[in-house]
């Protein structure tokens, strides 16, 4: 077994997940590469295997709870112990701005829930399996998007924003009931980031929207807790 700390990272077989686990096991961790497409997910760990990091798959979906379960049985047994946990695994599942459909007056409310349940109920769900896991000293990141913000919200794209909205009170809950531990909780925007999700317009490239993940998953013992943050510098709810 490794001495090196222990990460883990849902969502992370491509984009800004497999590029957090490549930035995360070059800083020195072992990294826990999780994915619901496990052949998509064990070739993304062994490309990064094949660049000399420490990295390991394992299937993981957080809408099933049983999934959540599983993995959480195999960090005890297998590590005893997290130090890092990423909620990176999320959909978009609305139809693009200025689409038909794209309007909250026309929203869908089956891809509201679709996207409820995984960008926000499966954050929680996996924080809940996990977090006890740390002991009481380790990082979260909930990986969410300025188009979550109340201060700057718009129309459209309404289960997306919602669920991501939903995911930074879930981030401020944890945030409150770990106060005097060392646990640490923020949400992260990483940008418009140029991903299958993101679309090729977007300006920033995966290598950048992916160290202001890292950059919360490392936070020192002086760090906040319970903010929400783009490239290390936080933004308004």
């Amino acid at each position: 077994m490794s001495n090196r700390p222990l990460a883990l990272v849902t969502g992370a077989y491509r984009g800004l997940g497999f590029e957090t686990c490549r930035q995360l096991a070059h800083n020195g961790y072992q990294v826990i590469l999780t994915a619901r497409r496990e052949s998509e997910g064990q070739a993304a760990a062994d490309d990064l295997v094949g660049q000399g990091l420490e990295v390991i798959f394992h299937p993981l979906d957080i809408t099933d709870g049983s999934s959540v379960e599983a993995l959480a049985a195999f960090v005890r047994e297998r590590f005893g112990r997290l130090d890092v946990l990423v909620n990176n695994a999320g959909v978009f599942p609305d139809p693009r701005p200025g689409s038909a459909g794209s309007s909250v007056f026309e929203a869908d409310l089956d891809l509201v829930r679709q996207a409820l349940e995984a960008n926000t109920l499966g954050a929680l769900r996996v924080c809940q399996a996990l977090i006890p896991l740390m002991e009481g000293r380790g990082r979260v990141v909930n990986v969410s998007s300025g188009m979550a913000q109340l201060s700057e919200m718009n129309g459209g794209c309404t289960g997306y924003r919602l669920s991501k909205t939903a995911l930074n009170a879930v981030t401020c809950m944890f945030a409150d009931e770990l106060q005097g531990t060392g646990v640490k909780i923020n949400s992260v925007c990483p940008g418009w980031v140029r991903t299958e999700m993101g679309g090729m317009e977007a300006p920033i490239g995966v290598e950048e929207g992916a160290r202001g993940i890292v950059w919360a998953a490392t936070l020192p013992e002086d760090g906040p807790s319970g903010g929400f943050f783009r490239q290390g510098e936080p933004i308004p709810w």
